[in-house]
């Protein structure tokens, strides 16, 4: 039995996948939806023929609506609030450890370079709205938990054009998914900024694709979700 289960099969569960040897919980192959808790029993298994007990001693939630800039605010709020709600107690509930990707978007419209202690300032969508609320009711409501804020980039860089003008400490997403298994392998618990350094996203985009060309990003994109990194860099 593995201890370690990762829900969602997207780009970064699956590099997770790729990394590790943990499980996998797929949201078409296996039917989970974080909305729906009735298949939260995927998590469970029945022994002595009628009780159930927790499959795991940890999950990791890679499943989140992430269509950034879209106007459905119930899309993401039953996902990303609503499902993630629902997650965390069932974790409490079977005494499961919760480990929630978050975003650098909930530091958006943070001035200065914001550590995990200071007070977010996120972004005006409901995506960056919506991973805030779930990371404050982790915080509230959680027996044992580790919340990751990063945004990881697909590897390599697919697009013909990178923005100039929006700085983070973003990375591609092997890089990322080391730092979670790395958190992770360390039981670290509570919230981490987690990324490389300072960087623009055609900076990024330059490593993997030479011919990509500069441009400016589009208005609603934050120009700025750099953190501290100092908490992550001292594990």
């Amino acid at each position: 039995m593995s201890n370690i289960v990762i829900l969602g099969d997207g780009l970064l569960g699956s590099e997770l996948a790729h990394q590790t040897n943990w499980d996998t919980i797929s949201r078409k192959v296996d039917r989970f939806d974080l909305t729906d808790v009735k298949t939260f029993d995927l998590l469970l298994e029945t022994y002595d023929g009628m009780m159930q007990r927790a499959k795991y001693d940890t999950i990791v939630n890679c499943i989140a609506n992430t269509d950034t800039y879209s106007k459905d605010r119930q899309g993401h709020w039953d996902v990303n609030y609503k499902g993630v709600a629902e997650l965390t107690d069932f974790c409490s509930y079977w005494g499961i450890k919760l480990v929630h990707i978050s975003s650098d978007y909930v530091y958006a419209n943070s001035t200065g370079v914001p550590t995990e202690e200071d007070v977010p300032v996120h972004q005006e969508t409901y995506y960056a709205y919506t991973k805030l609320l779930a990371d404050a009711y982790i915080e509230l409501k959680s027996e044992d938990y580790l919340v990751v804020r990063a945004t990881h980039k697909e590897y390599p860089f697919k697009y013909k054009v990178a923005w100039i003008d929006q700085l983070g400490n973003f990375d591609y997403v092997d890089q990322i998914a080391s730092s979670v298994v790395r958190l992770v392998n360390s039981n670290a618990s509570g919230i981490y900024n987690v990324g490389t350094e300072l960087k623009s996203v055609y900076d990024l985009a330059k490593r993997t694709a030479k011919d990509v060309k500069a441009s400016l990003a589009p208005s609603a994109t934050p120009a700025n979700t750099q953190m501290n990194l100092d908490k992550f860099n001292n594990i």
